[in-house]
């Protein structure tokens, strides 16, 4: 459908990509992957015909249909959602739209000379299919939805290629789960860029790494291509070693006395000039970032314990309610009844859908808030740093020095005395970066920034609210390792499933109607657990009637089938027996599964090889394919096996 041929693409002076080819075919669900700055989302524009490249050509197949999900929300967007997604159709779109709130002869002429009639069945079944209220107005919508109108904005042109830079940024972990899903069902090609690994390993099936301006295609699902990646970079660190080690040597022998300049070799001396010109192209990678943190006082061992708290708010006007009104039917609960003690070291996950209740229970926990009814009893000793999501401790004004020193000259972390430019150092800001106002930065950038000023100060209770948001995908797991080895309390409001699974010991779920209930471990153990959150028709949250009893509910009722009880008189269903054919098919899969197994496992063996991909690419490519056709092949035989072992 699309080929990039050896693309260029510079901003100023910086060089995004350079000698890029690649190409996108019929089907493809392609992650796009890289450090925050290296260009992705400008590589997403120059696909999508927004931008021209520098150098090469990008080819797109005869009447290919790209459609772009945009990484901001339409948050100011006064339309409804009809207006909003007809206008993805262009001018014919805003026609249809107009002719639907006020019919007139002019805009019907419109609509007949450019066959719009057959469009407006289009829009009303992208609308309906996306569940979405056609008369509402975007901007009074919440993320979710906003997210949802967007993209039936995107599908309502049916491109061949949908194209998404950080679609998952503001959305609740509902909303990510149910967007996962339709990407998951969608029929065309994918072109995402994302710092959800879940949602990355669930739908990438290559990769494309966009590293120093050059691209790497890796025909693989997400979690191969961290392997392969991991292997690539150490035997380049090898490989340039091996060269820095050679150019020293030549060096040393260019600057040896008269005897040795007299009896030199010339090609020996041409050789050398090669080499010092590999070394000046060589881009070399930008460094990991080393952030640490000044875990300060101990905290008492208690940080918080709650009895029987309960907190709410009018539903009418949204006034906070009163101990009076608490009872009333038209208030709305937060959190009802809840029994809870934090301790000193526990990392705890707060979810559940947007506007719940997760930054009211923070202020709780901290003192910030007086609960409505119930108590609260505080530790001691408590210093407590806060990320907030909209960074409004950084003033966008100011460069990224002044924000994190405030008119110091150093911070001391750890009990020792840094310099504040070599403390930014470590969060990757440089001289030039240090001295850039923060409105300038990328949001991974910002995030980055925000992270060195938290981090400048002492904390024994860290309030992190939605810290992943933009950050790369190294950045992330260093965070993590951070956060685990830090000796004191994390409390971490977020929607990325993967961070949650590997930081928090915890997770309080609001379930709906100011239920809140701990489970033990992540958000995976979570759903083990039978966890899930309660939502209305508005993509708010509902009562929910769930009680204890069904912590045990099985995997079906996860996926919102219907579970029958002996209670309901059901019966289990008679299997039938499998016809000949059938089961000698269902006997023959063991050993079909096994073989393939077998092949799977010798070319991964040869690909992990550090030699593989020195040979030629045509080579490489064709492995690759037979690799990737293995696994398709391998997939399709264990569900062929699970589905006629149930009907066995």
């Amino acid at each position: 459908m699309l080929q990039l041929d050896n693309v260029g693409l510079r901003y100023g002076t910086q060089v995004l990509a350079e000698g890029v080819s690649a190409k996108v075919e019929k089907g493809d669900r392609i992650c796009l992957v890289g450090r925050n700055g290296e260009g992705k989302s400008s590589l997403l524009r120059l696909i999508s015909g927004e931008i021209d490249a520098d150098d090469g050509e990008v080819i797109r197949a005869a009447g290919v249909r790209l459609a772009t999900l945009e990484q901001e929300l339409p948050s100011d967007c006064r339309d409804t959602v009809y207006e909003y997604v007809a206008g993805g159709l262009g001018e014919i779109g805003r026609h249809l739209a107009a002719y639907r709130e006020v019919p007139d002869e002019a805009t019907q002429e419109r609509i007949e000379a450019a066959h719009g009639w057959e469009l407006m069945p289009r829009i009303d079944s992208i609308i309906d299919r996306l569940d979405l209220d056609e008369t509402a107005l975007v901007a009074d919508l919440s993320g979710g939805w906003q997210r949802r109108a967007a993209l039936a904005r995107a599908l309502v042109t049916e491109p061949d290629l949908l194209i998404l830079d950080e679609p998952t940024n503001h959305l609740d972990i509902t909303a990510v789960e149910w967007l996962e899903n339709f990407l998951a069902s969608f029929n065309g090609a994918l072109l995402f860029v994302t710092h959800d690994r879940a949602l990355a390993q669930r739908l990438a099936t290559s990769v494309w790494d966009l590293d120093r301006g050059h691209l790497r295609v890796f025909k693989c699902p997400f979690d191969r291509y961290q392997q392969e990646k991991e292997q690539l970079l150490e035997e380049e660190a090898r490989h340039e070693a091996l060269f820095d080690k050679k150019l020293a040597q030549e060096e040393a022998w260019i600057r040896q006395g008269i005897k040795a300049r007299r009896t030199r070799n010339e090609g020996r001396v041409r050789a050398l000039e090669s080499l010092r010109r590999q070394r000046e192209s060589r881009r070399n990678r930008q460094g990991t970032a080393r952030m640490a943190l000044d875990a300060g006082e101990r905290s008492g061992k208690l940080v918080a314990e709650l009895k029987d708290v309960s907190f709410a708010y009018l539903g009418a006007a949204g006034d906070k309610a009163g101990n009076s009104a608490v009872n009333s039917s038209a208030t709305k609960y937060l959190i009802r009844d809840l029994s809870y003690t934090l301790m000193r070291g526990d990392k705890v996950g707060l979810i559940g859908p947007n506007g719940v209740g997760k930054s009211t229970l923070i202020r709780l926990l901290l003192g910030e808030l007086q609960p409505q009814s119930g108590s609260i009893r505080l530790g001691t000793k408590q210093q407590i740093a806060y990320f907030d999501q909209r960074r409004d401790q950084l003033n966008p004004e100011l460069t990224v020095v002044d924000n994190i020193a405030e008119g110091r000259d150093s911070v001391t972390v750890g009990g020792r005395s840094r310099h504040i430019m070599s403390y930014l150092s470590d969060f990757l800001f440089s001289g030039v970066k240090a001295r850039t106002p923060v409105g300038a930065l990328s949001g991974g950038e910002r995030n980055r920034a925000l992270l060195a000023k938290l981090f400048s100060q002492p904390a024994n209770i860290l309030v992190l609210d939605e810290p992943t948001n933009d950050l790369d995908v190294e950045t992330l797991e260093l965070l993590e390792q951070l956060l685990l080895d830090f000796s004191g309390t994390v409390l971490l409001v977020s929607h990325d499933r993967a961070f949650l699974d590997n930081v928090v010991d915890s997770c309080l779920a609001f379930e709906g109607d100011g239920v809140v209930r701990e489970y033990v471990g992540g958000y995976a153990d979570f759903l083990r657990q039978g966890g899930r959150f309660s939502t209305d028709e508005e993509g708010g949250q509902a009562p929910s009637n769930k009680s204890d009893d069904d912590q045990s509910s099985s995997g079906a009722q996860l996926k919102g089938q219907p579970v029958e009880s002996e209670q309901d008189g059901a019966k289990p269903a008679q299997k039938k027996k499998l016809s000949y054919k059938l089961q000698r098919e269902l006997d023959s899969l063991p050993a079909r599964i096994e073989s393939l197994e077998g092949e799977i496992a010798l070319i991964e063996s040869e690909v992990s090889q550090p030699t593989f991909y020195g040979q030629d690419p045509a080579a490489v490519e064709a492995r690759l394919k037979q690799l990737s056709d293995l696994q398709a092949e391998l997939e399709a035989a264990f569900e062929r096996w699970a589905e006629l072992d149930s009907d066995s």
